[in-house]
């Protein structure tokens, strides 16, 4: 048996990347998972390449910085599978490596859309989904960006910090409630994020290769994957309020 079997998963940003590596992943350990993305055509190639391999999966095209997508997204989960289990928020976008003094406004508020208030909202409808339950895991896809200063622009690093924050406030309130919540904070790893930056500053590119020349390897998506399934599981069930890094030792310098 499976270490997710019988469990109803969304994974959001699972077209690609990460995503796509924990929604297979997920599957392969027993869970129903609804593959999430603003690329449909993506998420649904990952979606029948979860079925052909004896899973069970649904596509579902979200704009997680759109709330209507979201509570649809929601909506059609519980109408399909009775329930959800366990929320992967996964999503998200680059800045362009700008430090405060180059941020737009534009650009802080689609990076914060996505990164920060998507992920809140996704929070929010989960966790009324869960108390209704009486339980629930929510699994948040951080970055090393929201543990240190070093790793990318004001914009993305800033988001990422509040939901480090976010993560470790909602583990709180809802610790004797039923619902775990936690974070992963990947080092370098092999995926299409690059595609999502614009107008790169050359400065801030330069200030944070000072910390990105200290990575000592770059990841594979399913070892990020590994990590969620342990947090999504009842393997972890003492587990609440952290994030951990996953990076071969790169927040270690």
């Amino acid at each position: 048996m499976g270490k997710l079997e019988g469990k109803v998963a969304i994974v959001t940003g699972a077209a690609s990347g990460m995503g796509k590596a924990i929604a297979e992943l997920y599957a392969k350990e027993g869970a129903t998972v609804v593959v999430s993305d603003y690329n449909f055509e993506g998420a649904q190639a990952v979606a029948d390449s979860i079925i052909g391999n004896g899973g069970v999966a649904m596509a579902n095209r979200t704009n997680v910085a759109e709330l209507a997508d979201l509570e649809q997204l929601f909506a059609e989960t519980k109408e399909t599978y009775g329930k959800l289990d366990i929320l992967v928020n996964n999503a998200g976008i680059m800045d362009g490596m700008e430090p405060v003094g180059e941020t737009s406004d534009e650009k802080w508020d689609r990076v914060f859309a996505v990164n920060t208030t998507g992920v809140m909202r996704a929070m929010r409808i989960a966790t009324n989904i869960f108390l209704e339950q009486g339980h629930g895991v929510i699994v948040n896809n951080i970055s090393a960006g929201g543990l240190r200063g070093a790793r990318a622009g004001a914009a993305y690093t800033a988001s990422k910090h509040a939901v480090t924050g976010l993560t470790k406030n909602t583990a709180y309130m809802y610790a004797q409630s039923g619902i775990r919540c936690n974070g992963i904070a990947p080092g370098g790893v092999e995926t299409n994020i690059g595609a999502s930056m614009t107008n790169i500053s050359e400065f801030g590119y330069g200030r944070q290769m000072t910390g990105s020349g200290t990575m000592p390897r770059v990841g594979q998506p399913v070892e990020i994957a590994q990590l969620a399934v342990f947090l999504g599981s009842d393997d972890s069930s003492f587990v609440n309020g952290q994030v951990i890094a996953a990076d071969a030792g790169w927040l270690a310098y």
